[in-house]
């Protein structure tokens, strides 16, 4: 499979599909359900909770980290992560815009 060429859409099409791939996958939404339920940074292990092993956990989240939706910090010897509220407010904005740029019509196809 070839390259994707990104240099050929704007910045905004390019973020919100780095974002939108992130949250492509039932672990990340999970995860990004047990730190939004927590609404507070999760320090803990979450491969307790999910059922997945802790190496798993530990990609998925660097996958939401590296989209920009999470934040993480250092305390002592653990990582604690939350959800990044500038980014979070990104893409509730493009997304928003994106689907309100669709007018349903029932007469369509």
């Amino acid at each position: 499979m070839g390259l994707t060429k990104t240099e050929i859409f704007t910045d905004e099409q390019n973020r919100l599909a780095i974002m939108l791939k992130a949250l492509a996958h039932p672990a990340r939404i999970a995860i990004l359900q047990q730190i939004i339920n927590a609404n507070a940074c999760i320090c803990g292990d979450l491969s307790t909770e999910l059922g997945l092993a802790q190496a798993t956990i530990s990609q998925h989240l660097k996958e939401l980290k590296t989209a920009g939706l999470i934040q993480g910090t250092i305390e002592g010897v653990s990582v604690c992560y939350c959800i990044n509220p500038t980014t979070w407010s990104e893409l509730k904005e493009q997304l928003s815009g994106f689907l309100n740029t669709v007018a349903l019509n029932n007469n369509c196809c």
